[in-house]
C-alpha cells in the first residue's frame, strides 16, 4: 500500500538520488498524522463547546486528584506552552466557570488553579466519550500493533527529551 509520503519520497529519489530521504518518510507521516488527529479531536471537542486545549487543562487538573488543583507552573509544564499562554488559558477557563484561582496555602506569593464543580462535571462527562473516540481513531491497529507503536513512540519521545510532565 502506498501513501502520499511514498509519492514524496519517490519524487525526491527521482530528483535527488544522492540524498537518502528516509527520515522524511517517518517525520512526514508523524506530521500528517498529527494534523489529521488534531482535526478529529478539534471536531470532537467542539461538540462539547470546548477547544482541545481546554479539555487538556481540565483533564490535567482532574487526574491530579483531590483537591484537583495545580500551580500555573505545573500546568504550564504539562501543556508545553509559554507562561503567557497558560495565563491566557486559565483566564479563559475561569471566565467559563470551569476553573478558579485560589491562594496557595504554603506559599502566599503563589496561586493555584482548581477545577470548579462545573469543571469537574464537564471533564467527567467528556472523558469516557473521548477515550471511545480515540479508540475509534486507532481501530485499524490490532492489539500487538498498538503496543508496538506505543513502545516506539515512547522511545522516540524519550530520545528527544520528553520524559516527564512534571
Amino acid at each position: 500500500m502506498s501513501d502520499a509520503v511514498d509519492q514524496i519520497l519517490g519524487q525526491w529519489a527521482r530528483e535527488r538520488p544522492d540524498v537518502d530521504a528516509w527520515p522524511m518518510g517517518i517525520v512526514g507521516r508523524i506530521t500528517r498524522l498529527s494534523r489529521l488527529l488534531d482535526r478529529e479531536l478539534k471536531d470532537f471537542f467542539a461538540g462539547y463547546g470546548l477547544e482541545h486545549w481546554e479539555f487538556d487543562v481540565l483533564a490535567t487538573l482532574r487526574r491530579s486528584g483531590p483537591p484537583y488543583e495545580l500551580t500555573a507552573g505545573a500546568l504550564n509544564r504539562a501543556a508545553m506552552v509559554t507562561s503567557g499562554a497558560i495565563t491566557n488559558r486559565i483566564d479563559r477557563l475561569a471566565a467559563k466557570g470551569l476553573v478558579e484561582r485560589v491562594p496557595d496555602e504554603e506559599d502566599r506569593r503563589s496561586v493555584r488553579v482548581r477545577l470548579t464543580e462545573r469543571g469537574r462535571t464537564t471533564v467527567d462527562e467528556i472523558v469516557g466519550p473521548h477515550v471511545a473516540n480515540e479508540a475509534r481513531l486507532l481501530a485499524s491497529l490490532g492489539p500487538d500493533e498498538r503496543e508496538g507503536l506505543a513502545v516506539l513512540l515512547r522511545g522516540l519521545l524519550e530520545s528527544l527529551g520528553d520524559t516527564s510532565i512534571r
